[in-house]
């Protein structure tokens, strides 16, 4: 499995841990699959979240508000969508 997969993989598993509405920051996916050299993997790990929101399983989230992460600037956060 390459690293685009096992991040994107990563993503949901988080998420699935967490509480409904809670988020996860795309560092934490890139950690999990690369504890000491997650920093490299963090344009990937945005790219990842961004291909699940197109997808429609994340939201994309800065400020508490919906955005593109292909767009954004600075810290994004990653939650499943609200039903």
């Amino acid at each position: 499995m390459d690293d685009d997969a096992r991040l994107e993989q990563a993503i949901g598993e988080l998420l699935d841990l967490r509480r409904a509405g809670t988020t996860i920051c795309p560092s934490e996916a890139a950690r999990r699959i690369e504890p000491e050299a997650w920093r490299e993997l963090m344009p990937a790990a945005r790219a990842a979240a961004g291909r699940l929101a197109a997808a429609g399983q994340v939201e994309v989230t800065q400020g508490g508000q919906v955005v593109d992460v292909a767009t954004a600037r600075g810290p994004v956060r990653i939650r499943r969508p609200e039903r």
